[in-house]
């Protein structure tokens, strides 16, 4: 099964950001997202017991890197991702559900994180969540991957493979 994975990096998109986001009530593919909301931002702000997390350069490759481990590890077939300095996008096909997938990604690329630079054990590097879509035809892989390699701005740490399966 080929999935469209999403996962943002802990406190940089917080619910009722203007730019835009979903919660568990409103993630179905094509729905709009949550309306900007600065009274939930405000809310969802004091609940936080860390400071956000960002990705640097240097730290985006090494993600990137471990997306690239994990699904050599799992044998499964990583067709595009975009590390981005606050969030992540992944196409894969995996033989698991896609939020198994989410998580081992998570913490492979924790793991290579820690190794560059030991944060103390309790570090939240990542939302609690994420975004899981099944990609059903391969129209729909095709748009996901065009999402996510050209349509998130200027280039940061990118994947693309070189003869997608889809």
């Amino acid at each position: 099964m080929t999935y469209f994975i999403t996962f943002a990096c802990y406190g940089s998109h917080l619910h009722g950001d203007e730019t835009g986001s979903v919660d568990r009530h409103r993630n179905r593919y094509g729905s709009p997202g949550l309306p900007a909301d600065p009274q939930r931002v405000s809310v969802e702000r004091r609940k936080m017991c860390q400071l956000p997390y960002l990705l640097d350069c240097h730290s985006r490759a090494l993600v990137l890197n471990s997306l690239r481990e994990t699904c050599l590890h799992y044998s499964w077939i990583l067709l595009a991702a975009h590390v981005r300095t606050n969030h992540v996008h992944i196409v894969v096909e995996a033989d698991v559900p896609p939020e198994k997938a989410m998580h081992a990604f998570k913490s492979y690329a924790s793991r290579a994180l820690n190794r560059l630079e030991p944060e103390p054990p309790a570090r939240k590097r990542w939302a609690r969540h994420g975004s899981t879509r099944w990609l059903w035809k391969d129209q729909h892989v095709r748009e996901a991957i065009t999402y996510v390699i050209e349509e998130q701005g200027e280039p940061m740490a990118v994947f693309l493979a070189e003869e997608p399966s889809y």
